[in-house]
């Protein structure tokens, strides 16, 4: 077991910069005569999707309202019904060209309906779409030992879910019984799943339900444009070591981290020089197809033989199979440096826009995985959360696709599928950049989008 040795916080300095009487106010129109070019077009791509010929948007629309949940909501305005897609582009029922830069919610990590993913799951499905992990399958022992490879250390045992949420799960509960500790500390903000257990590891408002939620206790967020002390890592550590002391019985059973992934290294803990108990994974993991999965060590993997545990679908043969495609795509196509190369090109581009347009507050992430900050007050840090939702609609008008998040709603995700190049990044760069001072005037109030982190990292304190 590990001693009380906490993961370092952030560390880089916090870039914060006040209002000033002289900020530009450019419309349209004169930000099309700065840039003296036409309006901007994606890049060539050789595919054309085949003719649709299924419901419109307006009957999916109604079936939704009449049969699916209340809970359910759409993004836009408009709401875009999407019926195809190939590596970094979606395409609409009219067959229009959409460039994907949310990646389904950070899930579509290889590429829309990437050819060897596709056939990986096909060749599975003929042969076997399901059986049970009661018997023997290759398909799950092949993506297990695949899997486990990548990790460092005696992170090598790996049990498999159908989602971050089950995963997550399973993650407290075998903390809590290694450990014999109940409590578990999580960071602020966070968002962990909306099952009992991980919902009070959740510490947003708006994911939680009035059930019981107990052992949970929040530390602050180490956020250095808006945390409490701003980039000073061992404040926030501090502030982690004083709940244990003064909240617990002087030991918990997990700190659970977030890690940044869509990047190099694959694992986003390895960025920090921490090695962790157990950790949690879903979304891109399986590239849209519904797969989680928990790795630990033999050691602390063992408390769960004293008990049956069973997931039904969890190791699903077809499910596996996708696992294991998407691990060989990252590596023969390059995908994480790919990943680092673009996202860094897209970071330093986007923060140059901050420079230039007050309504961009803060610049964050790695790789391809980051956040822009809309604020309608520098100093204040007012949360533009109206013109966020603006600027997404008009930019999803113009064919690009990005999604929204943050406590306040009023932070950019972009996320793309990690096959996006320099040129969908200078193509979606430009339109944003047209976009930004629209979204500095009136805005109208849209659907709300949930934000969801994909991969946890446990620390058995």
């Amino acid at each position: 077991m590990m001693k009380r040795i906490l993961p370092r916080a952030f560390s880089a300095k916090a870039s914060l910069l006040r209002c000033t009487p002289t900020a530009s106010k450019s419309t349209l129109s004169q930000q099309l005569q700065e840039n003296e070019s036409p309006l901007p077009k994606m890049p060539p791509f050789d595919y054309t999707p085949p003719p649709y010929t299924g419901p419109s948007a307006e009957e999916i629309l109604s079936k939704r309202l009449q049969f699916l949940s209340p809970a359910v909501f759409h993004f836009f305005k408009n709401p875009l019904s999407l019926v195809d897609g190939k590596m970094q582009y979606l395409f609409d029922e009219k067959g229009r060209r959409y460039l994907d830069a949310f990646g389904g919610i950070a899930t579509v990590c290889c590429g829309h309906c990437h050819p060897h993913v596709v056939d990986a799951i096909v060749n599975q499905t003929k042969r076997l779409q399901h059986s049970t992990i009661l018997y023997l399958n290759p398909a799950i022992a092949e993506f297990a030992e695949a899997l486990a490879a990548k990790f460092p250390g005696n992170l090598k045992v790996v049990f498999f879910t159908n989602s971050g949420t089950e995963a997550n799960e399973l993650a407290l509960l075998m903390a809590r019984l290694y450990t014999g500790c109940h409590d578990v500390i999580s960071i602020r903000n966070g968002y962990h799943g909306n099952a009992a257990g991980t919902m009070g590891a959740t510490a947003q408002s708006s994911y939680k339900f009035n059930v019981v939620q107990t052992g949970v206790h929040h530390a602050q967020n180490p956020d250095q444009y808006r945390g409490v002390f701003g980039s000073d890592g061992l404040k926030y550590a501090r502030d982690v070591d004083d709940i244990i002391t003064y909240g617990t019985s002087g030991r918990v059973a997990a700190f659970i981290a977030e890690a940044i992934q869509d990047r190099k290294p694959l694992l986003g803990f390895e960025a920090h020089g921490v090695v962790p108990d157990i950790v949690t994974m879903a979304k891109g993991i399986g590239n849209g197809i519904p797969l989680g999965a928990v790795v630990t060590t033999p050691e602390i993997a063992k408390v769960l033989a004293y008990r049956s545990y069973f997931n039904t679908f969890g190791g699903n043969p077809v499910s596996t199979a996708a696992g294991l495609a998407v691990l060989q795509v990252l590596e023969k196509e390059n995908l994480q440096q790919n990943a680092l190369t673009v996202g860094s090109y897209l970071k330093e581009r986007l923060t140059s826009l901050k420079d230039k347009y007050e309504i961009i507050g803060d610049v964050r992430g790695r790789g391809l995985m980051l956040g822009v900050e809309l604020v309608k007050d520098r100093q204040l840090k007012t949360p533009a959360k109206n013109e966020t939702l603006h600027v997404m609609d008009q930019m999803k008008e113009m064919g690009i696709l990005i999604g929204k998040g943050g406590f306040f709603g009023n932070v950019f995700r972009i996320t793309p599928p990690l096959c996006f190049t320099k040129d969908d990044a200078a193509s979606a760069l430009k339109w944003l950049e047209i976009k930004l001072p629209a979204g500095q005037g009136d805005a109208e109030t849209s659907p709300r989008c949930l934000s969801h982190s994909f991969v946890l990292t446990y620390v058995l304190l």
